[in-house]
């Protein structure tokens, strides 16, 4: 498989490239990596698509360890090698077990998750396979995080799919992690 949205050296950036380019760099991800090597390409997409992710992923209204596991899930439905491995070990850190990555990994419910991780799992699997959610999943979904919550999990999904068919189409490699590649 061959990358086909490579990096870009940074002094072959044009200016609207390196502005965005430095955003990145400047903010908590502290790097030019993953989604944002093929996204480069246009930079009023990276700068909105940049701007949302940090939100979701740093200052969501679930938290960071339930957006860590939104993501898994998200990751894992769309075979996206590159959020795995650079998700996993920062879900792990942020309190998600090593066997629920694994159970995610190979596509089964986990069977130990606390309320609101099942609720997540649950509502993310169900977004993802069925194109939509069930009533009692919302509803539960809504009792424990209210609106601001479930609009923020239905965001994560979202958002992360969007880098997964972005970085699927691009068959951007993943970078190097102490996460197993997704099976």
């Amino acid at each position: 498989m061959t990358d086909r949205l490579p990096p870009i050296p940074l002094e072959q950036l044009n200016a609207a490239q390196q502005a965005v380019a430095q955003a990145v760099i400047d903010g908590p991800r502290g790097a030019l990596y993953g989604p944002f090597v093929p996204l480069i390409r246009s930079p009023e997409l990276m700068s909105a698509a940049q701007q949302m992710g940090e939100y979701l992923r740093y200052r969501s209204a679930i938290g960071t360890r339930l957006s860590e596991l939104a993501i898994l899930v998200t990751a894992r439905q769309w075979d996206q090698q590159v959020e795995w491995a650079i998700h996993a070990p920062i879900a792990m850190a942020e309190g998600i077990s090593p066997a629920m990555v694994e159970a995610i990994a190979a596509g089964r419910r986990p069977a130990a998750m606390t309320d609101g991780e099942a609720l997540v799992h649950d509502f993310c699997v169900e977004l993802q396979r069925n194109k939509r959610v069930s009533d009692a999943t919302y509803n539960a979904a809504l009792a424990l995080f209210g609106e601001h919550g479930v609009v923020d999990l239905m965001g994560l999904n979202g958002y992360y799919t969007f880098l997964a068919m972005l970085m699927n189409a691009a068959q951007t490699p993943a970078p190097p992690s102490s996460a197993a590649p997704l099976p």
